[in-house]
């Protein structure tokens, strides 16, 4: 976990030519995303993309805010970190599943949105403002803002390398 985090944070930093200890990762990839969304350049896939990402992150501030946590710049880079990962890691294995068949790439989706289902991070009562994206049929990020990403992250990837071996 810990060599995930460190090689995103090297290829983050080198990407955006930025020294790792002078800024949170957290910041980072909020920052990164926030860039793509605002960029007339992007496609509308990346902006929706990355919209997903700026409002996961937004909503796990509120939602740490709202309930009193307590938490530090660790928590708050890894769950970024795997979060952007498990949104790229997904596009990924989309891909990989759709060359193989149409019910591969179904078992991939389904294992993605599973793994944000069953490990929710807040517990939020609001199942409309959590589940926004899942229950958005044209979403290409369908997936639970109340969610733990570090433990989704890890049931998801081992569960879709296993399938599409």
């Amino acid at each position: 976990m810990k060599k995930v985090i460190f090689t995103l944070l090297t290829l983050i930093a080198s990407a955006n030519g930025i020294q790792a200890q002078n800024k949170n990762l957290y910041d980072v990839v909020y920052e990164e995303a926030t860039k793509i969304v605002n960029n007339p350049k992007s496609s509308d896939d990346q902006i929706q993309i990355n919209q997903f990402k700026v409002t996961a992150l937004n909503y796990m501030s509120m939602m740490i805010q709202k309930s009193g946590m307590k938490k530090d710049e660790m928590f708050y880079a890894t769950q970024a970190v795997m979060m952007s990962s498990f949104v790229t890691d997904f596009h990924a294995n989309m891909l990989k599943a759709q060359e193989v068949s149409p019910s591969k790439r179904n078992e991939i989706l389904k294992i993605y949105t599973d793994a944000c289902k069953y490990n929710p991070m807040f517990k939020d009562t609001d199942k409309e403002r959590a589940n926004a994206y899942v229950n958005d049929k044209t979403s290409l990020t369908p997936f639970c803002l109340d969610t733990n990403w570090e433990k989704a992250y890890d049931q998801a990837t081992t569960l879709a390398k296993a399938a599409l071996k």
